[in-house]
């Protein structure tokens, strides 16, 4: 895949850790130029510095992705230093628990913002950059949660809901100027938020158990590997997606494929 992506530019929010890290690292590994973005500059500094010793062209800057002047300057930054935009990988997220209920609106307004209104802001000032390449390729990262929800995470899954819903109204608006976008919905995923979760919820257990414990919900028996996840961002980026758009594609390890009750032994 290489040949397909030398010379293209991507940009990654959400690039200091878990799947946003592992997509940065892909790409760059298929000869993209890479500027990672998150909100702690000493993560985004740490994850470009570590690439650039494995030899990869990425460059790390802090970015808020719920402020438009940062979108804007990371989209500017891109277009300064390498020369335009071609592919944008929307993998900046946070989770928080709650009901509708007892959700407080300030937390309600965080999962929202980052979740959803970032994929919004960092798309809205890399769109025009595409357009200037002659089109481009957009990769949002939503979850199952998006298809079916758990208990207790209202806000979350209302903004992965929107992410799906966001992501076809944005491939059916810019079709014709040939920028594809489509959605990624993990199950599990083993990244620094996953183990966050588990600590919050392993009682007397460990995080490692807890982690096993949710792996083997997923058919699979296991929770996937950030790079498993990235693997399918690369191939939705890449031209050999070139006729998918408005998608979202399940990476989930058939947790969405199985029904919650089976037969007794």
């Amino acid at each position: 895949m290489a040949e397909e992506f030398r010379g293209k530019v991507a940009i990654v929010t959400g690039g200091g850790a878990g799947i946003g890290l592992a997509a940065a690292r892909k790409l760059a590994q298929e000869g993209t130029s890479v500027v990672i973005c998150s909100d702690r500059e000493d993560q985004s500094g740490q994850a470009a510095d570590g690439l650039r010793e494995e030899n990869l062209e990425v460059m790390g800057m802090r970015g808020d992705v719920t402020s438009s002047t940062d979108m804007k300057e990371l989209v500017d930054v891109a277009v300064e230093t390498y020369g335009g935009v071609d592919v944008l990988v929307n993998s900046a997220g946070v989770q928080r628990y709650g009901t509708v209920a007892d959700t407080e609106e300030s937390v309600w307004d965080e999962v929202l913002g980052v979740n959803l209104k970032g994929i919004y802001l960092a798309s809205r000032h890399a769109i025009p950059a595409m357009r200037e390449r002659g089109g481009g390729a957009i990769v949002n990262v939503s979850s199952v949660q998006a298809i079916a929800s758990q208990r207790g995470v209202a806000a979350y899954t209302a903004s992965k809901g929107g992410i799906n819903a966001l992501t076809r109204a944005m491939a059916t608006d810019h079709a014709e100027e040939n920028i594809r976008v489509n959605a990624v919905c993990p199950g599990s995923v083993d990244t620094p938020m996953l183990r966050w979760a588990a600590d919050l919820f392993r009682g007397e257990g460990t995080v490692e158990a807890t982690v096993e414990d949710w792996g083997r919900m997923h058919p699979l028996g296991r929770v996937a590997r950030p790079e498993e996840v990235a693997e399918v961002i690369c191939f939705l980026a890449s031209p050999k997606a070139s006729f998918v758009t408005g998608a979202d594609y399940r990476v989930d390890g058939g947790l969405l494929a199985a029904l919650g009750v089976s037969l007794p032994e």
